[in-house]
């Protein structure tokens, strides 16, 4: 079955470090993963945790005031993105980042404000659930063709590695 979305409970950073190491094994050059949230939802652990998964022995900060950092990743590269500052989509292609995006693993924190200007990528949505401290709700949705046909598997790898992953759909 095709799925487009699918949600999974983190209850620390420990649980979201397992999460983005099965989402590492599936990223190629090209890929672009848009990260959705409030201030302190995750965004920035999830982006270390990923970096570190892909065995990047970078310090992998919030680019939120440099608008984009890179980080090596064994034979690849991974472009980390803050568009908190950008007013749009305009400010976004003035950075004239294509070239890296197609040779890098991009990662976009607050990706959903320049969401339009990528036909392909995978959105991955946090948000805090406020009775429990470190618990996030993460939900990865994408429209595109080359996530589609990767969600469920991702789905089941990330619930067979993470045996105590609540998954919620």
């Amino acid at each position: 079955m095709i799925v487009d979305s699918f949600t999974v409970n983190s209850a620390g950073p420990e649980e979201t470090q397992r999460i983005a190491s099965v989402l590492a094994k599936q990223l190629v050059p090209g890929d672009v993963v848009l990260l959705k949230g409030e201030l302190a939802s995750g965004k920035t652990t999830f982006v270390k945790a990923l970096a570190q998964a892909l065995e990047s022995p970078d310090l992998v900060t919030s680019p939120t005031f440099s608008l984009v950092h890179f980080y090596r990743a064994g034979e690849l590269s991974v472009m980390h993105v803050d568009a908190y500052r950008l007013s749009g989509v305009h400010e976004y292609r003035d950075l004239g980042l294509d070239e890296y995006s197609e040779a890098s693993i991009t990662v976009i924190e607050w990706g959903d404000k320049i969401v339009e200007d990528f036909p392909s990528y995978l959105m991955i949505t946090f948000q805090l659930v406020v009775s429990r401290d470190n618990e996030r709700v993460i939900t990865f949705h994408s429209p595109s063709v080359r996530w589609l046909t990767q969600l469920s598997q991702l789905h089941r790898d990330m619930v067979k590695e993470n045996r105590h992953l609540k998954s919620i759909s």
